[in-house]
């Protein structure tokens, strides 16, 4: 059906959120709130007192300092699926206080990232767009994560991976690569997803085109011949088509360019752990700035694509024609998750460039400069090379 052509459709859907006016219950008495995170951000060795992280080729805590390991906490969760939430009720404000928590974050002047900081921390540059802040807290109360990804590759690894890719990279300037293999560490950063599910059941109306061919005649030059033309014919068609959507991803943040994000997938979502805040220790997570009814709203344009799929497989044909689907969606629940993600962002003459990559996998994406004098250079080059290309020519 590749290249089948595309009529406008007019389409009926509620993929674009449900709006609830509920006000919020009344904070919950001190003793059930949830844990300030500067009591749970920190791991102190149990041998030195220094501060354990979270070691991705261990699985484990260690201490840098004294190299004590600590294995993690048991989790209560005996695999299978995490638990999901109801999308209405989370509308509505209404979720359960357990399901919430509390968080001190610090919001950059010129990203508008929302990064947690430790108390101790008074100045620090952004982890995003590498703008210096001095930290002024504030609380964020927000859904809790459900599940987080642990990091799976540390450092050292993350950064060989970016320089390989910088060294790929056409007209970069001369250094960058040497500047950004001798700059300042890589970020860990557990970055915020919603993930989706819903059932769909759709009703359409359009046609079915069936291609088919006829003989016409032509003169060409007073002579009489014959060519194979072409037809489509139409029908008229209707039916249904119903999907479970199953962990539509959506990033809910807005720190980094979204298309750098994208492509850092795929994410194997099966490895996904309860979320503890010991995976955490050493690294730093970012606050949604994507709610979730923002976040649903681009679910449901992705659901809208993959419906319009499942309907020209359903019509079927040679060609088709939509024009009409109606969407009825239910059941739609939700997580918030944290993925990883090593992060550096570099400042090269003047001007932030950021760089990520995939702390499960590896993959790189990210901003680059162009050398201008490279660029010259290669175009005076191919200007030489066309014009000896000439002159030979010519003398032949």
């Amino acid at each position: 059906m590749a290249g089948a052509p595309f009529l406008a459709a007019t389409r009926s859907s509620n993929f674009d959120g449900i709006v609830i006016d509920i006000p919020p219950p009344p904070p919950a008495p001190a003793s059930d709130r949830p844990q300030d995170p500067k009591d749970i951000s920190r791991f102190p060795c149990a041998q030195c007192g220094a501060d354990y992280r979270f070691d991705p080729t261990q699985g484990s805590l260690t201490c840098d300092h004294c190299g004590h390991q600590k294995t993690m906490q048991d989790s209560p969760w005996q695999g299978g699926a995490l638990k999901e939430l109801d999308f209405k009720t989370a509308l509505a404000k209404q979720l359960p206080e357990a399901e919430m928590e509390v968080t001190r974050v610090t919001s950059c002047p010129n990203c508008a990232a929302q990064v947690e900081f430790s108390d101790e921390t008074h100045a620090k540059e952004c982890p995003f767009c590498a703008t210096p802040v001095v930290t002024d807290t504030g609380e964020n109360r927000h859904i809790k994560p459900k599940g987080v990804l642990p990091f799976g590759i540390e450092e050292r690894d993350a950064h060989k991976a970016m320089s390989d890719w910088l060294g790929q990279l056409w007209f970069a300037p001369n250094g960058l690569q040497e500047y950004a293999r001798k700059g300042r560490k890589m970020e860990g950063i557990y970055v915020p997803y919603w993930t989706y599910d819903a059932q769909t059941r759709s009703q359409y109306a359009g046609q079915r085109g069936t291609v088919y061919y006829v003989t016409e005649t032509y003169q060409d030059d007073g002579e009489t011949k014959t060519r194979q033309v072409e037809k489509v014919r139409w029908s008229p068609v209707t039916g249904r088509v119903a999907r479970f959507f199953d962990d539509i991803i959506v990033l809910a943040s807005k720190s980094l360019p979204k298309r750098y994000t994208d492509a850092l997938q795929p994410w194997d979502l099966t490895a996904l752990e309860p979320y503890q805040p010991q995976y955490l220790a050493g690294f730093r997570a970012e606050a949604y700035t994507v709610d979730l009814e923002e976040g649903y709203t681009e679910a449901g344009r992705h659901m809208e694509r993959v419906i319009e799929r499942d309907v020209r497989f359903d019509i079927g044909g040679d060609r088709q024609r939509i024009s009409n689907i109606s969407t009825e969606v239910s059941d739609i629940t939700f997580k918030h998750i944290l993925l990883p993600v090593w992060l550096a962002a570099y400042k090269y003459q003047g001007k932030t460039y950021r760089f990520v990559v995939n702390g499960q996998s590896g993959r790189v994406q990210g901003e680059r400069p162009y050398s201008a004098w490279k660029i010259a250079g290669a175009a005076t080059l191919a200007l030489l090379l066309l014009a000896a290309a000439a002159y030979f020519g010519a003398q032949r």
